[in-house]
């Protein structure tokens, strides 16, 4: 029961922290917990057929297990600090470029060969976008697609599983600092160990909250984003994302001065039920197999949020929305943007007459009833915006599923080294509230595993 890393979250930090703990420190014994299942168990139950809509399992098998919920994802890397999360702040921006390069390289060597990066690099879409008041922001992507990023997990996981006791369906009840190091209780039994890295995602937001009143460690609020996905037929934004495939792109709206942002991205995609804390939200999956390709795309229209006084809880905000969602619609609502602007929930009848086949079973109704006006002006305005380089998307058949929320855990302090203000105990990925992508999660899990290296 004794080791000398304790890795709590097996989801791109704690993955990428194990490798490279493997590859500086070979003989060292590192245990990994995750709430969730091994990467060949995580099977969602929903097959459009006998389960037709989430059925709240215990344990999410998209969002928990090997690979976190990024497994599912359609696998971006976006190689960048413009956005993704505030790494840099901490390790300064050409280290945190070199990480995420270095991650890329993994990914590359372990199945990823083969796959497209993407640049924004000397584009004239940026030089479109600044003409109708829309701003790309750059970066780098390599798109994985959900076929090719679950070879590379099965890969790494293979690379690992020998070398690393990894411990799934064990979620951790208590993080305790001892004078040997740290002690981490499971159901099960307690494990040892001189170092603990916590690694637990979005998705462990509410556990991370408690370990840190537990450990009295400082944490600052953050934002939630709160939105709608958009569904549209492929060709509408085929100029963009066949040179892009990802494109980033911030608007401030007219009335509110709020900044609505796409995210995303996903050219021939489906969109996706998503479970975090019980809660039923929406998402989107690409893949790279032309087999699997739809004759859509979708992407994420987000308004982010941050309350401080005398209200902090974000993530409160952001479920209490998805809730009424729920309560609503069973679960994701959907909505032809045309019944949106005229006041009129959609039917069942609306949408089977609509030019635009959904490719999510989500419940027709309406979205003025679940957002909050605000948001919802906004993506109204950022939609009418996005017509203008993209013709087509304020067609009155695109959909729009609601709702779309991004948690963000609260910020932990930590220092450069992403340590808290306990010795030997660090804090990675998403659930640091640094981290909000694939790529900088990665980064970071690396970033720790060489620090300890140099230590041990």
């Amino acid at each position: 029961m004794n080791y000398d890393v304790l890795l709590i979250g097996a989801g791109p930090g704690g993955i990428y922290s194990a490798y490279e703990l493997m590859e500086k420190k070979p003989g060292i014994r590192v245990a990994v917990f995750e709430a969730g299942h091994e990467l060949a168990r995580r099977r969602c139950p929903i097959d459009g057929e006998k389960v037709k809509s989430c059925i709240k399992c215990p344990t999410c098998a998209i969002m928990n297990g090997f690979g976190g919920a990024g497994a599912f994802s359609d696998g971006k890397y976006n190689i960048t600090n413009q956005f993704g999360g505030t790494l840099c702040d901490y390790i300064g921006k050409n280290k945190a470029l070199e990480l995420m390069e270095y991650v890329d390289e993994i990914n590359m060597a372990c199945g990823g060969k083969g796959t497209k990066l993407y640049s924004t690099g000397n584009t004239h879409i940026k030089k479109l976008c600044l003409e109708n008041d829309l701003h790309l922001l750059d970066a780098s992507v390599r798109h994985l697609g959900t076929d090719i990023n679950y070879v590379v997990l099965e890969n790494l996981y293979n690379r690992l599983k020998d070398k690393v006791d990894f411990f799934f369906d064990t979620p951790v009840r208590q993080v305790k600092h001892t004078d040997e190091g740290y002690t981490v209780t499971t159901d099960k039994a307690e494990y040892i160990g001189k170092y603990c890295v916590i690694s637990v995602g979005r998705s462990g937001s509410k556990w991370m909250e408690t370990v840190c009143k537990d450990l009295e460690i400082p944490t600052h609020s953050n934002r939630v984003d709160i939105g709608v996905r958009v569904e549209l037929p492929y060709a509408v934004f085929a100029h963009l994302t066949d040179e892009l495939y990802e494109s980033k792109i911030v608007y401030r709206t007219e009335k509110f001065q709020d900044r609505v942002r796409t995210f995303c991205m996903n050219p021939h995609g489906v969109v996706v039920n998503e479970n975090t804390n019980g809660i039923v939200t929406v998402n989107g999956h690409s893949y790279e197999d032309p087999a699997l390709h739809t004759d859509n795309t979708n992407f994420a229209l987000l308004v982010a949020k941050h309350f401080s006084e005398p209200f902090k809880d974000s993530n409160g905000y952001g479920e209490s929305i998805a809730r009424l969602s729920n309560m609503l619609g069973g679960g994701v609502i959907v909505q032809r943007f045309g019944d949106l602007i005229r006041g009129q929930r959609s039917t069942v009848k609306r949408l089977s007459e609509s030019f635009v086949t959904p490719t999510l079973a989500a419940t027709p109704g309406d979205l003025s009833l679940v957002m909050p006006k605000r948001i919802l002006d906004g993506i109204i305005e950022m939609i009418y915006a996005l017509d203008k380089i993209a013709p087509g998307t304020a067609n009155d058949d695109t959909l729009l599923y609601g709702v779309e929320v991004k948690f963000y855990n609260m910020e932990v302090e930590l220092d450069e080294n992403l340590e808290t203000c306990h010795e030997g105990l660090y804090v990675i990925g998403d659930g640091s509230g640094v981290t909000h992508s694939l790529s900088h999660a990665s980064a970071s899990g690396v970033h720790v595993a060489r620090h300890l290296a140099e230590i041990m």
